[in-house]
Formats: structure tokens, sequence, C-alpha cells
């Protein structure tokens, strides 16, 4: 398969049929009975510099592919190539050095601090592990970090519990830029947030962005959100992608009947505006046992029967834009 990637820049990530299933067990023995189908056989391309935005239902597979990348959680196969060195094939040696260009944003804040541990040697724990400088600089780098996500010098001696979501969340993005990464996968980092507190977030990731070259890959199902960040959205449904393209092309003009079910969902700010909604029927299928042909044939409003024989391409239909769907 023709992986999708940009001219203009540098590809920083590349990713080629990556699946990942998870064992299911059952029995005294707890011998494998089945597998859930989290991830199956997604390629894509990040160019160095820009933020990829992924949407999809809850369930679909987003935050799988994001640990997946970074071997969080270790595939089933695939291949993801980062600057041109190959992931899935180091060794814990080689893979050490590589955690430092590569991190991630929790989407729970709280749950990944250290609720016995004061924030700033939250910050400070990659540089100790990676024996980077002095005990010194590692803190005037904590510090720093702090000031860039809002934060001042003070609340580095504070424990969790004594921030709110949305500075906890800050937290997180100063610890991933700790390290000075090159790459950060931003799972779902706003989702719990208010909006309000959601806006100060996502303005304090394009800054940084600007700021350090940073590349995201940022994983979402607010579809407001997604557009306000992203470069380029990428589209999945129970473990697939069906549709990659740039945000303006998505949103003028989505191709697959997935995407522009949900983007019919999107609230319209102005009271006396409506938008035609496509209201989609039934349940998502579960990733156990998913339905043949197009995995979306199920709910879509315009299947044929091809749709439900035969799985159709990822395949580009115009510049730029690619997607999954007999009908595009």
């Amino acid at each position: 398969m023709t992986i999708m990637k940009n001219q203009e820049k540098p590809d920083i990530l590349v990713v080629d049929q990556l699946v990942k299933y998870f064992p299911v067990r059952s029995g005294i023995f707890q011998r494998v009975t089945d597998w859930v189908q989290a991830v199956d056989k997604v390629s894509f391309a990040v160019k160095k510099g820009e933020t990829l935005g992924m949407v999809g239902e809850s369930g679909c597979g987003k935050t799988t592919v994001g640990r997946t990348l970074l071997r969080l959680v270790e595939p089933t196969s695939g291949s993801v190539t980062f600057e041109g060195r190959d992931v899935l094939k180091m060794g814990a040696r080689e893979l050490k050095p590589l955690r430092r260009d590569m991190q991630i944003i929790f989407q729970d804040p709280y749950a990944s601090l250290n609720p016995r541990m004061p924030i700033g040697e939250s910050v400070m724990e990659g540089l100790q592990i990676h024996n980077i400088g002095s005990p010194k600089e590692r803190w005037d780098i904590a510090i720093n970090m702090l000031k860039k996500v809002g934060l001042e010098e003070y609340h580095a001696r504070r424990y969790p519990h004594e921030f709110s979501g949305g500075q906890r969340q800050r937290i997180g993005i100063a610890r991933a830029l700790a390290l000075n990464p090159k790459f950060i996968v931003c799972d779902e980092p706003v989702s719990a947030l208010d909006v309000s507190i959601q806006s100060q977030v996502l303005n304090i990731l394009k800054d940084l962005q600007s700021e350090f070259g940073l590349t995201y890959l940022f994983i979402a199902h607010n579809l407001s959100v997604v557009e306000h960040i992203s470069d380029r959205v990428a589209v999945m449904y129970l473990g697939k992608m069906v549709e990659l393209t740039d945000r303006e092309s998505l949103y003028r003009e989505p191709l697959h009947p997935y995407t522009k079910a949900l983007l019919s969902a999107i609230p319209v700010a102005h009271p006396e505006q409506k938008r035609e909604r496509t209201i989609l029927k039934g349940d998502v299928p579960s990733p156990l046992n998913p339905p043949s042909g197009c995995r979306f044939h199920t709910r879509c409003p315009i299947a044929v029967d091809k749709c439900s024989q035969e799985e159709p391409e990822f395949k580009e239909i115009r510049p730029g834009h690619w997607v999954a769907c007999w009908l595009a």
C-alpha cells in the first residue's frame, strides 16, 4: 500500500499497515478464545511541524494507535518509522533515547501524576531517567517548562490534588516538553476540561508548537476542537481509517458518509441557523466480530450490496484526499 505522504515537508513519522489485536481469554486455563480488533491495517504519515488530528467515536481505536506508536502498547504487526528508524524493531537499549524525541500527553492529567510527588519533581522525572544535567539544571528546566504553560515557580512544590483540572493538564504538557521532544501524541488532552479552559490549553499547545517546532498527533472526539488546531484530519471507525485529508477539504466537502454524519452533529453557534442532521441508526458493532466488507455498512444511510461483500480500499480520490468508500 502507498503511504499518504506530503511533498512539502519531510515526513517525521510513517505508519504502515499497523495492526493491534487484544486477546480475549476465558476458562480455567485462560486460553485465548477470541481477539478484539482494536486497530486493523492503519496507514498514514505525519510531516514535520504539522498537527494531524485523529477523530472518531469512543472505541474506534484512536488511543490505541497513539500508544502503539510509542510502544506503550506492543503492536500485533505493521511498521512505525520515526525519522527513518523502525520503532517496532528497536530493543530496550535503542528505545530509551528515542523516548526523548517521542512523548505523550495523557487524557487523564490526574491519573498520570504521582499524588505523592510535588509537580516540580514530576516534571523533572524524565530528565533524571535520561541523566540530563545536574540537579540544579533539572530544576531550572522544570521551572522554565511550568512557566511556559502558565504556571509559576511556587507551584512546583505543590502536589497534584492542589490543582484544578486545567492546571493539571498544563502540568502534563510541561512534563512532555521537559525532554525537548520532536513529536508528541496528545491523547484527548482537553476532553475533560471546561470549554473556556479547553481554549486556553489549545492556545498553549499552538504557541509551543510555533516556538519549539513540535509535531502533534492530536487525538480527540470533538470535531470543533480538531478544526481549531489541526492541519490535516484522519477519521477512524471501528479500527479502520476511513478518511484523511487537509482540514479545509474535510470540513468543506467530506466524502465518507461517516464523516458527514460526524460533521452534521457539530452545534451551530447562531440560534437561527440550522444544520441538516444525519442520524445514524443502530449501535457501533463489536470489534470482537466486525461486519464483513465495509465496517460502516450496517449504519450507512447510502450502503449498497457491494458494501457488505467487499472491503473498500483506502485510496486517494483527489490530490491529498484519501477515503475508503465504494460510493465516494
